[in-house]
């Protein structure tokens, strides 16, 4: 296995900047692991190798970028017009685009090397790809994020593209061991990506570490703030957050929460508990309105024309979610002030929220991508929200999740890494190349 792999993408960025890389070296290396893993976890669905080295000797040529040499997975839901994009499913199978989404233009235009496109369940929903979790082959990704994740986790990316309607992010994320960025809404353009709910998808990241994410948001998003250059907070206060319903966390997910408030306090930090407002418990539901209503309507031409191809967990997605009417998703539209002013208040007092990020470790099977319960409240309420790693519990990674304020992203990165600095889980420890 090539020494490059080993570097995080901030380091790798600026070893190719500095010329003492290539963009042929880090495709080669790529293309490398690619062809060694993703046989058996099948984290991409398409990956051309000529269309990479044709790409990596281009920007050799033209000069570094401020994403020089990043390999970068674009998920199958986002569009691209070198690539097909199948929004994985069959219905969709070969299609081909006349255009880049912009944040693969974005990613092009800063000298990222695009290595494929990475496996998305079913329109971003509910249906299985064939992705495999990397740390047991028999235990799912999560999705709806699966290949990205997947890519991330065994070495085949340093950065992926995901996106977020409930939880397609951050759980996924949890179940295979990387950091999972979903920024405040609309932080990143979200154009030319295949819409499930207008007022909930969100593009996010799937890196090695939080220094990472923050870089490659810093360029994307147009915000130098963003990027992690100074020193990181010395004495944060951090909200301790038992999402609700909490009795589906695992003895897993309870020991990450114990152990990341055992190492902040021990680095400095304080932790407090914050009293769950009693409105914040409708947020399920009000979810599950909002994603309903706008769900059926922005799949409106396969319910009508592709039904018959589309799986049976697709069908049965849309069946549910069609049952929400225009004043069910009025009102879960105009309750959503009240409970985000009651969470303003709760939280008033610390700089973050710590909550979980999945139920526990990753379910054995592929029947399902597991359940969103402590990732949908914080998409619903546009809040960035970051994955950090925390500890392996019967050889498989699970992490805590770190959420902001709407627009505090930088804030929240820094806070974030300084949790992941206490939790000390390096990518070779930890995240490794399993």
């Amino acid at each position: 296995m090539s020494d490059l792999i080993q570097y995080d993408a901030t380091d790798l960025i600026a070893k190719v900047s500095s010329g003492a890389v290539s963009h042929r070296e880090v495709a080669e290396a790529y293309l490398e692991r690619i062809a060694e893993k993703d046989g058996e976890i099948g984290a991409y669905i398409h990956c051309d190798p000529e269309l990479v080295r044709r790409t990596a000797d281009a920007r050799d040529k033209a000069g570094a970028g401020p994403l020089a040499g990043l390999p970068v997975g674009v998920k199958d839901v986002i569009d691209t017009v070198d690539m097909p994009t199948g929004y994985g499913s069959a219905a969709y199978e070969g299609c081909q685009p006349y255009w880049d989404a912009p944040c693969v233009t974005q990613s092009k235009a800063a000298g990222a090397l695009i290595m494929g496109k990475t496996v998305s369940t079913e329109f971003a929903m509910a249906s299985s790809g064939k992705t495999r979790n990397p740390w047991n082959l028999a235990h799912t990704p999560g999705g709806s994020s699966s290949g990205s994740c997947a890519a991330v986790a065994a070495g085949m990316a340093l950065m992926a593209f995901g996106t977020q309607t409930a939880g397609s992010i951050i759980r996924p994320a949890s179940y295979c061991g990387v950091v999972g960025y979903k920024p405040s809404f609309g932080l990143l353009e979200p154009a030319e990506i295949k819409v499930l709910a207008h007022s909930l998808d969100t593009l996010g990241l799937v890196t090695r570490t939080v220094r990472d994410a923050a870089l490659t948001a810093s360029v994307l998003a147009g915000g130098p703030g963003l990027a992690l250059s100074g020193d990181l907070p010395s004495a944060p206060k951090v909200g301790l957050f038992r999402t609700p319903p909490f009795d589906p966390a695992e003895p897993a997910t309870v020991a990450a929460l114990d152990l990341a408030v055992a190492r902040i306090e021990a680095a400095g930090g304080t932790v407090v508990e914050i009293d769950v407002p009693d409105t914040f418990i409708t947020t399920h539901d009000l979810h599950a309105a909002v994603m309903g209503w706008e769900v059926s309507r922005a799949l409106s031409h396969e319910r009508a024309a592709l039904w018959d191809q589309l799986t049976p967990v697709t069908r049965d997605f849309l069946t549910e979610k069609a049952r929400i009417d225009a004043p069910a998703y009025d009102a879960a539209r105009a309750a959503l002030p009240k409970v985000a002013a009651d969470l303003a208040e709760a939280m008033a007092d610390v700089d973050v929220l710590l909550a979980p990020a999945a139920p526990g470790t990753a379910p054995e099977g592929f029947a399902s991508t597991g359940a969103p319960m402590f990732n949908t409240p914080w998409t619903l309420l546009h809040m960035p929200a970051l994955n950090v790693p925390a500890l392996m519990h019967d050889g498989l990674p699970v992490g805590v999740q770190v959420i902001g304020r709407v627009g505090e992203d930088a804030k929240t990165l820094a806070m974030a890494a300084f949790i992941e600095t206490c939790l000390d889980t390096p990518f070779d420890a930890l995240r490794g190349h399993p």
